[in-house]
């Protein structure tokens, strides 16, 4: 079946990757105080504002919105037959609750009957028909639509050689989904931006003024500056406390700093080279606030090229690197090491499992076992982005002491993932930060054969076995088999060194005083702003 979902890994997960690798810029600017924090609160005590964004949107038309500001701010003016928590759990939205036939295929979602537009027009089960054929409709345009493809007819409808798909409303409270094979984790993907559900209508100015039933409206963009949003209180689901959030687009992280220190910022995402200064500092003034994020940072291995076709050599490569040294030095340990490529919030990863131990002498030992006795040349290729860089320096000393000399090939991240997917490349450093909250998110798209090249598999690793466990993953529907097939998947490619497994991480955010019931969000668009309140300045 994922043969036909191979475009699984495409668009918005590597757009993520812009928003959380922040570029050590503050390294080259003068230094931010960080001593005891002292913020002064904003003059309007009824917004919040988020500086968590440092690009524009691309539009805020769910099926165009392809990077990570559009896909939260969809989050907030549009709502899904599903949705995210902050801490990425999967609950009913548009839909109050859902069914699924014995064999899997079919979904029957029964709508909620008190959701109204920000026009006041009520939901009916058609709006839900017409919004997935418009995403899928080729004159759309639209963006990342992977996530429809399981829906019977979707693919072919997609590609203008289909008229059907399998969605059926019996009524307007009922809507019924019938899929191409088996897909258990398939309300996860209705979660995501592109299966918002917009009105009837859609007209040329959506993008800029859009019209959902979320809990936010739009009230004036500032392209490149801010989005204000306004709340809706006749949300179905409450209206939010807040009277306005403002989303503001600051692209150097040191200048985000330095509002959140005035007071006129509210929520600051701690750039990584600042950790250990806010976690070392006063904080009576501000509050931490952490949580494992469900992204992996990893090494691609081109099994299919030379030496590396040999596992001995790849466990080489892992056991010739100091991982946590690594996690300290880069990330200030904001992380976990990795040994594979399950995060360990998910369910399906083993957290007994433990990596390779750092061995440079072990390291050589295999390479002569291989026949490579004399070491190797490879190239690494990284992203130009801090800190690939710097990473890709670290790692290529590890290398080096082991025989194993490296090449760095340094390119922008677009080039560097073509030649990757291309097959181009020996060693790639990387990141994936999920699409969805789910292992198979992270086995089907690296390390599935069906994903080769194009799909994000960049280490081309191709094996059977791994492959029926994560197909037989895709069937059951018993979540607690599921996992022990993503957790025998898993072992299997880490016993293959399919990818070098680095470290998992951690978001870290500071948190104004005032600001109550804040969730850190594991999930890209989980954190919604419903249930934040705005308080006092005392701690």
């Amino acid at each position: 079946m994922r043969g036909k979902l191979s475009l699984h890994s495409l668009s918005v997960n590597t757009i993520m990757r812009r928003l959380f690798t922040l570029p050590l810029l503050a390294i080259l600017l003068p230094a931010v105080s960080v001593g005891c924090r002292q913020a002064e609160p904003t003059m309007d005590r009824h917004s919040l504002i988020d500086s968590r964004d440092w690009y524009d949107p691309v539009s805020l038309d769910p099926a165009l919105a392809s990077d990570v500001p559009a896909g939260r701010a969809v989050a907030y003016l549009f709502d899904g037959l599903t949705r995210f928590t902050p801490d990425a759990r999967i609950e009913p939205a548009l839909a109050r609750r859902w069914d699924v036939s014995p064999d899997g295929l079919r979904y029957t979602f029964h709508l909620r009957d008190d959701v109204s537009f920000h026009d006041g027009a009520r939901l009916t089960a058609t709006h839900v028909a017409q919004s997935f054929r418009r995403i899928l409709d080729p004159a759309t345009k639209a963006r990342s639509v992977w996530p429809l493809y399981p829906i019977k007819g979707a693919r072919a409808f997609a590609d203008g050689k289909g008229t059907t798909l399998g969605i059926e409303t019996p009524d307007d409270s009922t809507v019924v989904i019938t899929l191409e094979e088996p897909f258990a984790i398939f309300p996860k993907l209705l979660a995501m931006p592109i299966a918002s559900i917009t009105p009837a209508t859609v007209g040329a100015e959506f993008s800029e003024k859009p019209i959902g039933t979320g809990p936010w409206k739009l009230v004036e963009w500032k392209h490149d500056d801010y989005l204000k949003f306004a709340r809706n209180e006749k949300y179905f689901g409450g209206a939010p406390s807040i009277d306005t959030l403002v989303a503001r687009i600051i692209p150097e992280p040191s200048t985000a700093v330095a509002e959140f220190e005035s007071g006129t910022v509210d929520i600051l995402y701690v750039p990584e080279d600042q950790t250990k200064a806010w976690e070392d500092t006063d904080t009576r003034a501000v509050r931490l606030t952490s949580a494992p994020a469900l992204r992996l940072w990893y090494i691609g291995v081109n099994t299919t090229r030379g030496p590396l076709k040999d596992v001995r050599v790849r466990r080489a490569i892992a056991m010739a690197l100091d991982v946590p040294t690594l996690l300290s030095q880069l990330l200030a340990n904001r992380g976990r090491v990795a040994a594979g490529v399950i995060p360990p919030s998910l369910e399906g990863a083993d957290t007994t499992r433990r990596a390779l131990s750092y061995d440079s002498a072990g390291a050589r030992a295999l390479l002569a076992q291989a026949g490579f006795a004399n070491g190797i040349d490879l190239e690494l290729w990284c992203s130009q982005t801090a800190p690939f860089p710097r990473l890709a320096q670290s790692l290529q000393a590890y290398l080096a002491a082991a025989g194993i000399r490296i090449k760095i090939v340094q390119r922008d991240a677009g080039a560097m993932r073509d030649a990757a997917r291309a097959g181009q490349t020996d060693l790639v450093v990387k990141d994936w930060y999920a699409d969805y909250p789910d292992a198979e998110n992270f086995l089907f798209p690296l390390l599935h054969t069906a994903n080769r090249g194009a799909g994000g598999n960049v280490s081309f690793f191709s094996n059977p076995a791994f492959d029926k466990l994560v197909d037989d993953s895709h069937r059951e529907a018993d979540a607690v088999k599921r996992a022990e097939l993503y957790r025998q998947a898993d072992a299997l490619a880490y016993e293959q060194m399919a990818v070098v497994p680095l470290f998992f991480y951690n978001e870290l955010y500071a948190i104004q005083p005032w600001v109550q019931g804040f969730a850190v969000p594991v999930i890209f668009n989980g954190q919604r702003w419903t249930t934040v309140r705005l308080g006092t300045t005392s701690p």
